[in-house]
């Protein structure tokens, strides 16, 4: 089957295109005014914009409708906090106002966040409201992308798919880093589509810009878009080999520099000037980012310096700076996971709790952390001991994006995308290199690609959100497929050519039916709708041609577009009822994963649809990130201001977690003595600074004492002045001076 490229088809079918390729409007336009934002420009048709405005307006009320109960995510909501007290806290995006340790990766997609805390104060919805905005910017931009490339009906559908894509509504509703990321890569797709049209360099050093930026936000995953712009650009740039090379080198060095510009602001910076790096055990913003974050999640050990990134445990690598093992985490109050990227293994994985804190009422340890797609670690043994989970096989992890509970966030369209995908590159095997219609494919087909390829090679460590990489390919792909099939089919005249779409909604629709076969008590009305709806649209597309054949065509495709459709709109439009929304540790719209079980015991997979609203089966892990201070916590607050002096710091303490609750009341300057992978000072570091005054109070919990050296020192050599929180088993406030200091454990 060869339907008609766009840039050849004479049909006047929305969404089509003139001979030049230009979008063909649809009548005569009144005049065009900028404050006049509801009308179509020129060269659209009078229905794009009006369009397209219903499409946002519908993007941002799902992603915003949840804003004041969307949550915080306790380890990067802390992070966000401390960023709004002090500059240098946000430049280098630490965990505590004092800016002493760093997160354990980027932070650059908390920037936004910290701002917006900063205008409106810090409340759960200030963060999120940049994600909301991002969203909507998003499924504007990437219309305007699709519609250069495949007409204004193309551009409309994809906004509309990438909307309702079930883990697009739910992440931008929450603040987390992979929104922020998702915009970058589509206003970087954005700038190479008008690069690679004319072999301009000026946008194609834009788009690198932007991949750089998207790199602060989310590291090494904003790669994954560099082969298909690489790609597309080398292969259909209108301009000599050369020349395309010269500007690709040029295009290469801006995005080197930007992406790497935090990295080296770290690494140029002496390190008693600059907060000690999480995620390392040599405190190297290189192996955090490249290492933990980067090829070690792919295998373990390619990169000294980093800390353990396998969900076998292991705490930290080479033995640098690293902790003892801490007591198990049922052991007593005030330990939680550590926020949103620890739902994935990330800092909490099993077997490997170095200064670690779970609040009382969370899922008990290995539950929380259990990936997405993968049995939780189970039950830890009498003795605290829990047994690391078995690595998936190959075969499962090559298997986990097309099966509960990943496909239905992400995968309802594989079907249609793969054979727009395979149907543009047989279409256009002949065509002109410089064919934009094929560059188009080839771009959008590689970033599928390559971005399957990276989910499906990274093991337990798999956040829901990180899915989020092929929404806007599959999008793309998915609209340009839909309206290059029915331009066909309206040109056919029957036969195999007129076939062809009814057998892609078929396939389709098989599909879905698949998918949501295991989820019959979500809207269970779901199945039988698009049951029908394929048995209206197959039939009446299967016409002979005669004079009934178009208005029973047109009948068809509204039909076909609501049976392959209607899955994914009806789990992203669940996010209005937020027991179906997510949570701000990751994105997931609809029910639970089949078969995770309820509360908070093993088999509940955190993270993989677990909502935030107290509907059953969801944690509500949100709650500990509390933004006032109990009576007792004010207390001991008071009493350190009273008694502090010029210290440098208002008290240590063996986590940020355990300082948390006064880093969000008050923004007080901690100095956090652990950090995710291990202790981030020693003890003689940690003995300098009371010698020099800087640090005089300690906060310190008993079950630390007997696994922390620091906290085993100042139990045995400072004064303990006997505030604690209020509760059993809370921590202790020690006094500590500098005759101690020469104090021996």
């Amino acid at each position: 089957m060869t339907p008609p490229t766009n840039a050849s088809s004479t049909s006047t079918a929305p969404g089509a295109s003139s001979a030049s390729g230009t979008p063909a409007p649809d009548g005569p336009h009144p005049p065009h005014r900028r404050r006049e934002f509801w009308r179509s420009p020129p060269d659209q048709p009078r229905w794009a914009r009006p369009g397209l405005l219903g499409i946002g307006a519908l993007a941002g009320l799902l992603y915003a409708w949840n804003i004041t109960g969307s949550g915080l995510a306790p380890y990067y909501s802390l992070a966000a906090r401390s960023m709004t007290e002090s500059w240098k806290a946000f430049l280098f995006t630490t965990v505590d106002p004092a800016g002493t340790l760093t997160m354990d990766k980027i932070g650059g997609f908390l920037w936004p966040q910290a701002l917006s805390a900063r205008v409106f104060g810090f409340h759960d919805w200030a963060l999120t409201l940049p994600q909301c905005v991002m969203g909507v910017i998003s499924v504007l931009v990437l219309y305007r992308v699709v519609r250069r490339w495949q007409g204004p009906g193309a551009g409309l559908l994809a906004a509309g798919l990438l909307t309702v894509t079930p883990v697009v509504a739910s992440m931008f509703g929450h603040a987390m880093a992979d929104g922020s990321l998702t915009l970058c890569l589509v206003l970087a797709a954005d700038q190479y589509q008008k690069a690679v049209g004319a072999a301009r360099l000026r946008p194609l050093l834009l788009s690198a810009l932007w991949v750089g930026l998207g790199f602060q936000m989310k590291m090494m995953e904003a790669w994954v878009i560099v082969p298909a712009l690489f790609v597309g650009y080398l292969v259909a740039a209108p301009a000599g080999l050369w020349r395309r090379l010269g500007q690709l080198g040029a295009a290469g060095a801006v995005l080197f520099a930007v992406s790497l510009s935090w990295v080296a602001l770290l690494t140029l910076t002496p390190a008693d000037s600059r907060p000690y790096v999480d995620g390392s055990t040599d405190n190297s913003a290189v192996a955090m980012v490249f290492g933990y974050n980067g090829f070690n999640r792919l295998h373990t050990g390619l990169i000294d310096g980093a800390a353990s990134a396998s969900a076998d445990g292991g705490g930290t690598k080479n033995g640098a700076r690293s902790a003892p093992t801490a007591p198990p985490a049922t052991s007593g109050p005030g330990q939680h996971g550590s926020g949103q990227e620890k739902g994935d293994t990330e800092g909490g994985a099993a077997g490997r709790q170095p200064f670690t804190d779970r609040p009382s009422g969370a899922p008990p340890a290995g539950t929380e952390n259990a990936p997405a797609g993968n049995a939780p670690a189970g039950n830890a043994p009498a003795d605290g001991a829990r047994t690391p989970p078995e690595p998936p096989s190959r075969a499962a992890l090559w298997a986990k994006l097309f099966t509960d509970p990943l496909a239905p966030q992400i995968g309802w369209l594989y079907p249609l995308a793969v054979f727009s995908l395979a149907m543009g590159v047989a279409t256009h095997r002949g065509a002109a290199r410089t064919h934009p219609s094929r560059a188009g494919f080839l771009m959008w087909g590689t970033w599928l690609v390559t971005g399957a390829c990276v989910l499906s090679a990274i093991g337990n460590l798999f956040h829901t959100a990180y899915l989020s990489l092929l929404a806007p390919p599959l999008a793309a792909l998915a609209a340009a497929g839909t309206v290059t099939l029915w331009r066909a089919h309206r040109a056919s005249t029957g036969g195999r050519r007129g076939s062809v779409l009814p057998a892609v909604i078929a396939a389709e629709v098989a599909w879905t039916v698949h998918l949501a076969a295991a989820y019959t008590d979500f809207a269970p009305w779901l199945p039988p709708v698009i049951l029908v709806a394929a048995l209206i649209a197959v039939p009446a597309l299967g016409l002979p041609r005669g004079a009934t054949r178009r208005r029973a065509a047109l009948a068809g495709l509204l039909a076909g577009c609501v049976a392959m459709f209607a899955a994914p709109t009806a789990w992203s439009l669940s996010v209005l009822n937020q027991r179906y929304a997510g949570s701000a540790f990751d994105a997931s719209a609809g029910p639970p994963p089949a078969g995770a079980g309820t509360g908070a015991g093993p088999g509940r997979v955190i993270g993989a649809g677990s909502g935030v609203g107290g509907g059953p089966g969801t944690v509500n892990v949100s709650q500990d990130a509390r933004t006032s201070l109990t009576p007792a916590e004010s207390e001991l607050l008071a009493h350190v201001r009273k008694h502090n002096g010029t210290a440098k710091y208002t008290f240590s303490a063996e986590t940020t977690m355990l300082a948390a609750p006064y880093v969000y009341a008050e923004g007080v300057p901690v100095l956090p003595l652990g950090s995710m992978h291990g202790a981030s000072r020693t003890l003689g570091e940690y003995r300098d600074l009371v010698a020099a005054g800087d640090v005089r109070f300690a906060l310190v919990a008993e079950e630390r004492a007997r696994s922390s050296e620091i906290s085993a020192w100042v139990r045995s050599a400072c004064t303990e002045v006997g505030l604690t929180r209020g509760d059993r088993g809370s921590p202790s406030l020690y006094r500590c001076t500098a005759a101690d200091a020469a104090k021996r454990s």
